[in-house]
């Protein structure tokens, strides 16, 4: 009666760091959760209990056991490692970062047993069969979706959807809390935003070229990490893509200056845009990707020294 609404089931996956500095915080998220499964409420106004004792019945588990919902990496491990086989280009379906996610993320956290992760990987993929929202936080507004991969690294969304029953894809919001004015978008539309202010936009790009290689390197990192958005949320418009070739490839001053400035960059930059548009991310023209596979060739034979 006094929170006025159902109470909604929550699943929470700390990062390696957070699971290492915030042991008291998690074992205060894990008591509420299983305070919540075994409150004597209707079961149409308190989904964590319903979930849990589906659950429970489905997996032959007790209560508290089902109503397991905080969980991260393995004592002493960090990230999902999707981010290391986007970078490399060492995956071949996206099946394959999902499972990653699983295997890696599934070690839950008990406030019964505070300091021992347990790999609960049936009991984390069954909760994530309900979820109907993926949920992020930017807290800084120096480092943004963008800057770094540990974002996409730790994003279920499409993993979420390939469990769910209904092939319903989740939707998906961050929490810019980067200022006192706090707002929450959707995933897509932060993503356009990064792109717009970041990758796309002439004061940031002209400012990381100044630096000369390094600058190009930096580029070639932020286009990888908007691929990323792609393979783990499906968030990524086709006309970033489409810009990005516009500006840095199309442009014959511009492309040869990356070339100039960092060739295996601007190498990198070439082969990820290829990649994007044959993993079915970037749908353009014929005669952009010919010219792409020509230009490629021609920063390889560059940097081998083949006139």
């Amino acid at each position: 009666e006094e929170l006025g609404r159902p109470r909604i089931d929550v699943v929470v996956n700390c990062s390696g760091v957070f699971r290492d500095l915030f042991i008291n915080q998690m074992s205060l998220l894990d008591k509420a959760v299983k305070m919540a499964a075994e409150a004597d409420e209707p079961l149409e106004m308190n989904y964590v209990r319903k979930h849990a004792l589906q659950q429970a019945e489905e997996m032959g588990i007790n209560l508290r056991q089902a109503a397991t919902r905080v969980f991260s990496n393995a004592s002493g491990s960090y990230s999902s490692n999707i981010n290391l086989a986007v970078e490399n280009s060492t995956w071949e379906n996206e099946s394959e970062l999902q499972e990653m996610y699983l295997k890696r993320k599934s070690f839950a956290f008990s406030s019964d047993n505070p300091g021992m992760m347990e790999q609960s990987r049936q009991i984390f993929e069954t909760t994530l069969k309900t979820a109907d929202v993926t949920f992020q936080n930017l807290d800084s507004s120096e480092i943004s979706l963008t800057d770094v991969s540990h974002y996409f690294d730790s994003d279920p969304t499409k993993l979420v959807a390939s469990l769910r029953g209904d092939g319903k894809t989740p939707a998906s919001y961050i929490a810019d809390t980067t200022t006192a004015n706090a707002q929450i978008r959707t995933l897509s539309e932060t993503v356009r935003l990064d792109a717009r202010t970041k990758l796309l936009n002439p004061k940031w790009y002209e400012g990381m070229l100044s630096h000369g290689y390094e600058g190009v390197r930096e580029l070639s990192k932020r286009l990888v990490n908007t691929m990323g958005w792609s393979a783990t949320a499906g968030a990524v418009d086709n006309w970033i893509y489409e810009d990005t070739n516009a500006t840095f490839i199309q442009d014959e001053n511009m492309r040869q200056r990356l070339m100039n400035l960092n060739p295996h960059s601007f190498r990198k930059v070439v082969a990820t845009l290829l990649e994007v548009n044959g993993r079915g991310y970037w749908e353009t023209s014929d005669s952009n990707l010919q010219m792409l596979r020509e230009l490629y060739q021609e920063v390889e034979d560059r940097i081998e020294g083949i006139e």
